[in-house]
């Protein structure tokens, strides 16, 4: 089928609209849940340490992700640098952490969103997006006039802002959040924030609201809708019964998960048994069995 993205919806002054209004809220920052209130119009950086500008650190067609994202040709994903979590297990930890990436306007932005196109990438993959919504929807007005007409893919830590997500209403066509914790305390202990399972439940529900439940092509490509992340973790610190209940009962009974095996004690995580040791393929194969059960739609 040719599916028109949701954005293409929209005349160049609404979605300038959107942008305006996002940026508006960069003087006293509230874009994700931890409201720093700072002003990163001028400079101020808050908990993210992110500038005004986005701050990117690669773009290029990406083959690792799930298969309904990757089809034939690649996700189109564009790496961020920043982030509104403090993971200290991240995988990407030089990234999100150690800032590594450069400042580019929104024209720059637009025009690597219209490579990725042209190299036949399916979507447009924003990993990391949250602390720079207001960049993205700078770029997007440009990379429209321009022709750009693939799905945008939201890849996101799961800590979001109700108030941001309906920022991105009709902008959006695919949803990827991780669900990393059930329980407050762990998600303080390995993340930072101790409302993020609150908010996660939260921002999921607005999610599925805005897409429903995950849609493919007649190829297996998905085109709109919430696929759901879950990083299972050593001695079941991720409470992958509860999200795997929430996700079934809250969410949708066909709602499609990965749930994501590749757990590793990268960046500190050394320091913080039982995260010191690889995820083993028992608690994995415990992790997709609980979810099938459920009967959620499983990522292979």
């Amino acid at each position: 089928m040719d599916y028109k993205p949701s954005y293409l919806k929209f005349s160049p002054g609404e979605l300038q609209e959107r942008a305006d209004k996002a940026k508006i809220r960069l003087a006293s920052c509230d874009l994700c849940p931890w409201e720093c209130h700072v002003n990163r119009l001028q400079d101020e950086l808050g908990h993210c340490r992110s500038p005004a500008n986005a701050v990117l650190y690669s773009g290029h067609a990406h083959f690792g992700e799930e298969p309904q994202l990757v089809g034939d040709f690649g996700s189109g994903t564009i790496f961020f640098t920043h982030c509104n979590l403090d993971c200290f297990f991240c995988q990407n930890w030089e990234i999100s952490h150690g800032g590594e990436g450069r400042q580019v306007e929104a024209n720059a932005l637009a025009a690597m969103m219209l490579e990725l196109q042209e190299k036949r990438c399916h979507n447009i993959n924003l990993v990391t997006p949250t602390p720079h919504v207001a960049a993205i929807l700078e770029a997007l007005p440009l990379a429209v006039e321009q022709g750009l007409k693939i799905p945008l893919v939201y890849n996101s830590g799961g800590y979001e802002s109700l108030k941001t997500l309906k920022l991105l209403e009709g902008i959006i066509d695919i949803y990827m959040p991780d669900f990393k914790y059930w329980e407050s305390d762990i998600a303080r202990r390995c993340s930072g924030p101790p409302d993020y399972p609150e908010h996660t439940r939260k921002a999921l529900k607005e999610m599925h609201k805005q897409v429903g439940d995950l849609k493919t092509d007649s190829r297996g490509i998905a085109y709109r809708g919430l696929l759901v992340r879950h990083l299972v973790l050593p001695g079941n610190l991720a409470g992958t019964a509860e999200v795997v209940r929430f996700l079934a009962e809250e969410i949708s009974p066909h709602c499609t998960v990965n749930i994501m095996g590749q757990y590793y004690p990268a960046y500190k995580a050394h320091l913080y048994p039982p995260l010191d040791r690889p995820l083993r393929s028992a608690e994995h194969h415990e992790a997709k069995k609980i979810a099938a059960s459920a009967g959620l739609q499983l990522v292979k």
